[in-house]
């Protein structure tokens, strides 16, 4: 079954209150890239590439306080020198 190139992804951040307070906006941008990586089965040679506006949510409220979740929208490219993008969802 073939994937669409464009899908929502809700990536739950929780596990970015389990280190220390200053590096938890740090984890949660490395937890999006794992699940998209995970969601996607990126190869090795693939890029992921995240929005500006995907970071300055997660540090909207600073490095101690990341959103719990965050809604994205993940879109594929054909060309393979074009990465796969990571944007925020339009509510």
């Amino acid at each position: 079954m073939a994937r669409g190139a464009v899908s929502e992804l809700v990536v739950p951040l929780r596990n970015a209150w389990n280190i220390t307070r200053y590096k938890r906006a740090p984890r949660a941008i490395q937890i999006i890239k794992n699940q998209v990586v995970q969601h996607l089965k990126v190869a090795e040679d693939e890029e992921v590439w995240i929005d500006p506006a995907v970071n300055e949510k997660i540090w909207e409220r600073g490095i101690e306080n990341p959103p719990r979740k965050i809604r994205l929208q993940v879109t594929r490219h054909d060309e393979p020198d074009i990465p796969i993008e990571v944007k925020l969802m339009e509510e």
